[in-house]
């Protein structure tokens, strides 16, 4: 099965003095396709968001590969890799895209919460439904 593929090409703001990417960029990257996904997949918690609903990032982490730079493509596929109650695991696979298919550059992992905002405080929710079926289609095979 495929992951979502959220693509992206690096501009010159992402690289550093040496001209490669900066390594916190990736998990930028992670954020973006995890944004994209619900725009996409569960817009319906797009207003919640505006209101009380938080999706707090638990847990982040990246294995680098290879280096990529300025005007690379980049495929970062996202995959369901656990969902608990309040939580879901995510692993990101990240390609460059070249006119030769793709090569694995890094792999990422990301693991976020569900709350409420109640009276200037936090509290785990479950993970909305919307959301669990759209990540169904995407299980991480691994």
């Amino acid at each position: 099965m495929s992951g979502y593929a959220y693509r992206h090409v690096v501009g010159f703001e992402e690289t550093n003095l040496v001209g490669n990417v900066y390594y916190a960029n990736h998990i930028r990257w992670q954020g973006r396709a995890r944004e994209m996904f619900v725009r996409e997949f569960a817009p319906e918690l797009l207003q919640e968001l505006q209101q009380d609903l938080r999706i707090v990032t638990t847990r982040v982490g990246c294995d680098y590969f290879s280096e990529l730079f300025a005007f690379d493509e980049v495929v970062i596929k996202m995959y369901a890799a656990a969902i608990s109650q309040s939580r879901v695991s995510m692993h990101f696979d990240y390609f460059r895209s070249t006119a030769g298919g793709e090569e694995l550059i890094a792999q990422g992992e990301q693991q976020v919460a569900f709350m409420r905002l109640q009276d200037a405080r936090l509290s785990p929710i479950p993970v909305p439904e919307v959301l669990v079926k759209a990540l169904r289609n995407y299980l991480y095979p691994g």
